[in-house]
Formats: structure tokens, sequence, C-alpha cells
């Protein structure tokens, strides 16, 4: 590895000295406009905004390439007056979602970069295209950058960049190490799993997995709101899983990792680690790390660890055993994911994608993202503690991770009801099912998470008081339930058209954004809004 970052940073030195008076060449362009004026007739529209990246020492007379570096505002108003909207409701909003994040300016740009140009099907230093050696650098970068921020030993284990999401980069998984129609265990989409893990119904496969594969739900103990582990070693010792996977999207405690580990040992079962949400967090050392004892590890990188939006398949590799005859028997996962990536079920990566990556994983290996995380914990914690002391009913009773799964059945209310009232006050948070439902469009829950808020500078003293903004939406929620009835879409009509409910909400929607509005925004600066009033 050290070598490889050698012949790296060797190739960038030749790189920037041979640019060097590429670059100073293009700061002299300038203004020149003779071209534009030789092809005035075929000009397009905007030739006054497209003009200023012409010169007369460009060799092209074609009018296209002013367009093409004319900036966003210039050729697609529409969509740059939709960006600012956006700004302006990540500026004034409260995000709660445990899923989302505001990444990085850093981030934002290697996103936005010439990187999205280039095809490279295949792998480093084995592509099916040209021209991709600074392409191969970023994305061994990447790796090599990935291994560090979890602290893992390159000889043991392995890591794929190029999966496009979290529910792709599963499925890559399933299929790499299992055959059609083998046994997959993963937790209940109602108790806080993943529709990725197979979710299907008693009547409907929702999950395309559980159309391919063999599924079967563990779930929590409903008396605790923690995972029943001894009835999973049950399920497990009847149904023999060939995978049973370690991860849920709503589930605010520890996963017991050596629990898991064992009972996939007695059915020589493969462990699949899904951190999606929390591998800010492992990669921080805040939480318990699944590399201990999983064989595979997978996550999204959008999340906690506040990358872009992407996916990382982590394998182990190296020696996995000793047979009867003495002879060691290694890891084949490293062979088998990654063809499962590429060529079966992707084509060219995203290479804008994992350059971004590289610099969210930079970012997670510093001390100040370790602080951060500290910070999203501690925020998560004084959360939940000033929820119940309101009253509210947490599953599992508490937190010990970045999220909150809130049951609002206490209320009379669900999460579809005070999801809607949360959001015209400009608080995102999304209903969710809990232990018990039947329907996951109007599920018993609500849940949230500190994450996005903690990237903004908020601390403990601040979610004690979305705590009492999330107190006060729900309290207008059952005011209009009282008024409007049973029903869901009587509940709709009475927030749109009733004035009382209407002024309720629009006091609290603005103390929420007076609120929000004092806190550093992330990715652009306050000063370049279109939209600030």
């Amino acid at each position: 590895m050290a070598l490889a970052s050698a012949a790296v940073l060797r190739r960038l030195s030749r790189f920037r000295a041979s640019t060097a008076l590429a670059i100073a060449a293009n700061r002299a362009l300038g203004d020149a406009r003779s071209i534009l004026s030789r092809n005035a007739s075929t000009a397009v529209a905007n030739d006054e905004v497209y003009s200023r990246f012409e010169s007369s020492k460009d060799k092209s007379h074609v009018t296209w390439p002013k367009q093409l570096n004319a900036p966003l505002g210039d050729v697609d108003p529409e969509i740059a007056d939709i960006i600012e909207l956006e700004k302006n409701r990540q500026w004034k909003g409260l995000e709660l979602i445990p899923s989302e994040n505001f990444t990085s300016t850093s981030v934002m740009q290697a996103v936005g970069s010439i990187m999205t140009n280039k095809y490279s099907e295949g792998y480093p230093g084995a592509r099916y295209y040209g021209g991709n050696e600074f392409i191969d650098m970023a994305e061994s970068l990447c790796q090599k950058r990935a291994l560090e921020a979890f602290r893992l030993n390159p000889n043991e284990w392995g890591v794929n960049v190029q999966s496009l999401s979290g529910s792709p980069a599963n499925f890559q998984v399933y299929t790499a190490l299992l055959k059609p129609h083998e046994r997959i265990m993963a937790l209940d989409l109602p108790h806080g799993g993943h529709l990725s893990h197979g979710y299907q119904t008693d009547t409907k496969k929702i999950s395309a997995v559980s159309i391919f594969f063999e599924t079967m739900p563990y779930r929590l103990d409903e008396s605790t709101g923690f995972i029943d582990y001894d009835q999973l070693e049950k399920s497990a010792t009847l149904f023999r899983p060939k995978l049973i996977v370690a991860g849920a999207s709503a589930y605010s405690r520890h996963y017991d990792y050596a629990r898991m580990r064992q009972i996939c040992n007695k059915q020589k079962a493969i462990l699949l680690a899904d951190m999606a949400h929390i591998s800010g967090l492992v990669a921080a050392g805040v939480v318990p790390s699944p590399f201990d004892v999983a064989d595979v590890v997978t996550t999204t990188t959008h999340k906690s660890l506040r990358g872009p939006r992407g996916a990382m398949i982590f394998f182990r590799k190296g020696v996995k055993e000793t047979n009867k005859q003495g002879q060691e028997v290694l890891y084949d996962y490293a062979e088998k994911i990654n063809a499962a990536v590429f060529p079966g079920l992707q084509g060219g990566p995203h290479n804008h994608t994992i350059a971004a990556l590289a610099v969210a994983l930079k970012q997670a290996s510093t001390q100040e993202f370790k602080a951060y995380q500290e910070q999203v914990l501690r925020n998560s914690a004084h959360f939940a503690k000033h929820l119940m002391a309101k009253g509210y009913e947490l599953v599992s009773g508490g937190t010990e991770n970045h999220l909150v799964l809130v049951n609002l059945k206490n209320k009379g209310l669900d999460g579809s009801r005070v999801e809607r009232v949360l959001e015209l006050a400009h608080i995102a948070a999304n209903k969710n099912t809990v232990p018990g439902d039947v329907s996951a469009m109007v599920p018993g829950g609500v849940r949230m998470g500190t994450p996005a808020l903690t990237s903004r500078g908020f601390t403990e003293v601040d979610f004690e008081k979305v705590a009492e903004f999330f107190d006060r939406a729900v309290g207008i929620a059952v005011k209009i339930k009282e008024a409007s009835g049973s029903k869901l879409k009587d509940f709709k009509a009475a927030v749109d058209t009733n004035p009382e409910f209407q002024g309720h909400i629009k006091a609290l929607r603005e103390e929420v954004e007076d609120y929000a509005k004092d806190f550093p925004t992330i990715g652009f600066e306050k000063s370049t809004m279109k939209y600030r009033n």
C-alpha cells in the first residue's frame, strides 16, 4: 500500500508539472470575443452570457462550448431557482430524518467535478476503456482511505467502492455469495429492519430480494423493544439460513455482534453487517464495530458518514480457516463480490461519487469528525430524555445511537398525521412502523435523528428546544384529529382548510424558522442565497 501511495504521488507530481503551463494559458483567455463576433448568426440565445467563456485562442468556431461552460443560473434558471428554494428550506428548517445529513462543500465540489465525464468499466489497472490513469488513482485512494477510516488491515479486508447505493450493495452481496432461493434471515421491517433485507408480507413479496431468495424475519421482544436473540437462535435452527443480516434502519440500540456471530457459526451462515445508519459512528469509534466478527459489511455513505450518495462493500480476505488436512483455506469473497458489482449488476461506476467519497473518508479520519460523532450521541441521548420527560414512549425505552423511534399510540395518534403537521411547521421527520403495526402508510411511530442538526452546530440545549417544538406539533395534531375524526383524509382536509389550525401551525413554523436561521448553513453561504426573507 505504501508503494502504491508513492506511485500515486509521483504520477500526481508529473501531472501537475505537465499541466502548469496549460493552467497559466487558460487564465489568460478571459474576455476575448472575436470568435463570438464571427459566429453571431449561429450563436445561442444567451450570447452575452456565454461570450465570456470564449477566446480568440480557441481553435473551435462552433458555438456550443460556450453554452457548456455557462453557469447553471444562465442555462436553466428554473432548476437554479428550485435549488435556491431548497437552500431556503434547509436553512430555515429542522432536519430530523436520521438517514439524512449535510455533506461538506469539499465533497459537493468533488461530486460536481469533471470526474463525472469519464467511463471506466472494470477496476483499477483492469479497465475496459482507455484514459483512466487518474480515475484509477482516485478509486485506489478511496479504497485505501476506506480501510484506514475503519482501522482495517488491508491484508485481512478489501473494499468495493463502486456500488451505487445501499440496496444495490446488499443485493450484490446476496447474488455473490448465495445461490438462487438460498435462505436469508434479517430484522423484520415493522421491527426496525430495511426493505433491502428481503421484506415480505403474508400475501406479497415486497422486496425483490424475497423473490430471488427465501427470507425469514427475526423480531424484537415487544416487551423490551430489544432484539430477541434467543428466539432468533431458535428460528435459525429451524430455518437454517445461509446468511444472516445484522442491520437496521430504525433500531436505536447496539447490535450484539458477538451473539450474532455465535448464531451464524451454529448454522455455518455468513454474517452480513449492514451498518448504513451507523457507519460514521463506527468510523469515529464511538459505537461497537461489526468488523470484529462480520464476514461482510455494507454501508451507504451519505448518512452518519456524511459523504456523497453511494455505498461500500467490505469483505474479508486472506486465510479463512485450516482444513482437516492442515491446508489453509482462503476467503473467496473478493472475487465473487467484485464480479457481482461489475459486470454482474452494474456497468460503469460513478467516478465523481467515488472521488467525493474519498474526500469524505479523509474527513472521517480526523479528530474533528470524532468530536462531531460524540456530539451526535450526546444530542440523541438528551433528545430522548426530554421526549420521555414529556410523556412520549420510545421503542426500547431510549437510544444508544443517533436516532429515536417514538411510539405515538399512547397519544391516540399515528406517524402520518404527526409527520404532516411537522412538515408544515418546517420540521422534517418521517413516519415509521413500530412493533404491532399493520400499515406502513399509517404507522404508529415517528423516527427522528440528530446527525444533520449536529452538523449545523446543535448541542444538547438546542435539542431541548427541538423536543419542545415536537411536543407542540403533536399537540396541534391531537386537536386536529379530535375535530376531524378518525379518517386520515379528513385530517388532511382540516389541515388544509381550517383557519384556526393553520394559524397554530403558522405560529409554530415562524418560531422554528427563527430558531433554525441562527445556525450555520452547510454547503452554501447565507450571503449567496436568493431567498433569504
